[in-house]
């Protein structure tokens, strides 16, 4: 089996960073080919270094990464998307942090493929910088990502007796991950009503292209009804609740 490369040159979105020594950062990326990994920014937190500006979080950097003993150190590191929006509007920036954590708990460290997650992430920084309604991008963010890491929410067939499911007020099951017919909601843990409208827009969300969704107008009502049956499932599957959820809550217009 061939050793990986010890020095590479990579496209990464900076997910996480933290302060290290006097003056340097370690930075959580995540990279189309190489996986997941912390990389130190050699002083970065200098104010005259000419790398503070292309470690920013959230922003998507062409890096030269050097593969050391427990860390890799990233000598270059040249800023190619910076998603201004996510630094200047507060609610716009804590959707782009739960994008983050959400993908980091997901994931492993180490020579992953990740591109299907890469150019997932790297779309959803985007939207969330230029849409009208950063919900839905965060909406159809957490579908697709549940769907590449192999949690896909089972949202036409019941998930107790697997009939189809009929144009009415239904279940959802956190531990079966998917809708439950109303005979059937006594038979499953963990479940929550979820009305037909709410399951409508999940199942569009699911199945069809961005460009098909962007446009829609959902009621804050409907928002706040498929966020929590979303979140539910979330924090189900990772057995935690996630940090930049309260932020949310806190940040979050009228």
């Amino acid at each position: 089996m061939p050793r990986p490369d010890r020095t590479f040159r990579t496209e990464a979105i900076i997910l996480k960073r933290r302060d290290f020594g006097e003056a340097d950062r370690v930075l959580t990326i995540l990279t189309p080919r190489h996986g997941k990994r912390d990389v130190i920014a050699p002083g970065a937190r200098k104010p005259t270094s000419t790398r503070t500006g292309h470690v920013e979080l959230f922003t998507r950097a062409d890096m030269l990464i050097h593969q050391g003993r427990d860390f890799g150190i990233a000598a270059q590191a040249q800023m190619l998307a910076p998603y201004l929006a996510l630094r200047e509007d507060l609610q716009r920036g804590a959707y782009a942090s739960y994008a983050a954590e959400l993908l980091d708990r997901f994931t492993t460290e180490g020579d992953e493929d990740y591109g299907a997650l890469f150019t997932l992430l790297d779309a959803t920084l985007g939207r969330l910088c230029d849409d009208p309604d950063p919900r839905l991008a965060v909406r159809y963010y957490e579908l697709a990502l549940l769907e590449l890491v192999g949690f896909r929410p089972e949202l036409t067939q019941c998930v107790v007796s697997r009939e189809t499911i009929q144009p009415e007020d239904q279940y959802f099951s956190f531990v079966e991950g998917g809708a439950v017919r109303p005979q059937h909601a006594v038979r499953s843990a963990a479940v929550v009503p979820i009305s037909m409208t709410a399951l409508k827009l999940l199942r569009h969300l699911q199945r069809s292209p961005y460009d098909h969704v962007r446009s829609l107008n959902v009621s804050r009502a409907l928002h706040d009804e498929v966020e929590r049956v979303l979140l539910g499932y979330i924090t189900h599957l990772l057995e935690r609740r996630l940090q930049s959820v309260a932020f949310i809550q806190r940040v979050r217009q009228p």
